[in-house]
């Protein structure tokens, strides 16, 4: 297991400022959303170029960090046909550039069919899994090309929200250019989460194989919702979920997220427990 952060979940002011910050923590990975991110440039209006990346790249490189994840987390399902395409052509500028940043993957989520990016009953139709499955078959296209890995995200309020909708897509699209970033957390919900044993399991028995990350926090359920809490703090069976990682996924990067940094040395003592002291 090697543990990571994301950037900007990071308190910093410049790209300098952050990699130290995650240098100081021991972290040796990190996922990497440029526009999330204070880069002293900026990256709304930025193209990406191989000069950029590298830059990127070197900075972390200075400090023993490499960037495992490329995040370009944008709603593949839009609604509007042209709003979908810039989204797209986004994700693939990621793609194309994706090995400059020293990095194979780039990961998103599997979207919503509005415009608002929000739970809504059409999320769960045919219409809008055929549309997702187009997005990641463009996308996944685009990574074939290029030597990189599209990494998809469920989330129990998107499209792609069960592990049966995983393996659907995933047995749509044969290649071994599409893979799975895993948050159990996020397919948690008021009427599923005292069964996430099961949903952990049922993960790994169905693409085990192809889950090439892991995004780690953790969850109560209060007021009858799901509210995220300091890992450790919460409802998630770790134990299960590292002893998984660990029997099917050695070395797998496990990447804390929405962890304030008050938070964060706790919470990596408590993973890092657990997962040595498990078999």
């Amino acid at each position: 297991m090697r543990l990571g952060m994301r950037c900007h979940d990071v308190v910093h002011t410049n790209l300098e400022d952050l990699s130290e910050s995650i240098q100081n923590k021991n972290f040796k990975t990190v996922q990497l959303a440029l526009r999330k991110i204070n880069t002293g440039f900026n990256a709304n209006k930025a193209h990406i170029t191989p000069g950029m990346a590298k830059h990127i790249r070197d900075i972390f490189a200075k400090h023993d960090i490499s960037i495992g994840i490329l995040g370009c987390y944008v709603n593949i399902a839009h609604p509007d046909n042209d709003e979908l395409k810039v989204l797209l052509d986004r994700f693939k500028e990621h793609i194309r550039f994706a090995r400059d940043f020293g990095c194979s993957l780039v990961g998103t989520e599997t979207g919503a069919l509005n415009k608002e990016y929000v739970y809504g009953p059409e999320n769960n139709t045919e219409e809008a899994f055929l549309r997702t499955l187009n997005s990641v078959r463009i996308l996944v296209e685009e990574a074939e090309k290029f030597g990189v890995i599209v990494a998809i995200e469920g989330v129990a309020n998107h499209i792609i929200n069960t592990p049966e909708r995983m393996k659907m897509v995933l047995n749509n699209i044969p290649s071994n250019n599409l893979q799975v970033i895993f948050d159990p957390t996020n397919y948690m919900t008021v009427e599923n989460y005292k069964d996430q044993d099961e949903m952990m399991k049922k993960n790994f028995e169905l693409f085990g194989d192809r889950i090439v990350a892991i995004h780690a926090k953790d969850f109560i359920c209060e007021d009858n919702e799901i509210k995220l809490v300091p890992i450790g703090k919460g409802l998630l069976n770790y134990e299960l979920l590292l002893s998984l990682i660990k029997e099917n996924n050695p070395y797998i990067e496990v990447f804390l997220e929405s962890t304030k940094p008050e938070h964060v040395d706790e919470s990596v003592d408590y993973i890092t427990k657990i997962y040595n002291s498990v078999k």
